[in-house]
C-alpha cells in the first residue's frame, strides 16, 4: 500500500484513471510525446538520493503540463518543499516510510512558499 502526501497531510490513493509512469532517466526530449493527454503523471524516485526526478516535474511544467504530477517513492519529509517548488502536486510514499516520517513531519514543511530562499531574496 501507499500514503499520498498532500499540502494538508496524509491522505488514500483517489485516483481510479490511467497513469503515465516515467522513469528518472526518461529523456527530457520525449516529455511532451509521453504525456500527451495524460492527466497523471506519477515520476519514480528510486532512491532520495536520486534527485532526476525533480529535473523532470520541473521540466513538465515548463512545457505546459496542467493535469496532476506525484513523485512516487524514496522522498523523505526534507524533501517535500523542493517536490512542490519542482511542480509536483503531491507525493506517494510506502506505509513504512509514513510510519518512520508521521504526518507532522510532511506538514510542518506545507508551509513551502513561505519558506522559498528565492522569494526572500527578491524582497
Amino acid at each position: 500500500m501507499s500514503v499520498i502526501v498532500r499540502d494538508d497531510g496524509f491522505h488514500a490513493e483517489d485516483w481510479a484513471g490511467a497513469v503515465v509512469e516515467l522513469a528518472p532517466d526518461t529523456d527530457a526530449g520525449e516529455l511532451a510525446a509521453l504525456t500527451a493527454g495524460a492527466e497523471l503523471v506519477r515520476v519514480a524516485f528510486p532512491a532520495f538520493s536520486d534527485g532526476r526526478g525533480f529535473t523532470l516535474g520541473r521540466r513538465l511544467r515548463a512545457l505546459g503540463f496542467t493535469g496532476r504530477l506525484r513523485a512516487a517513492g524514496h522522498v523523505i519529509a526534507d524533501q517535500y518543499a523542493m517536490a512542490r517548488r519542482s511542480g509536483f502536486d503531491e507525493v506517494e510514499i510506502s506505509d513504512e516510510l509514513a510510519a518512520r516520517q508521521p504526518e507532522a513531519q510532511w506538514k510542518a514543511r506545507a508551509d513551502w512558499q513561505a519558506h522559498e530562499y528565492r522569494a526572500r531574496l527578491r524582497g
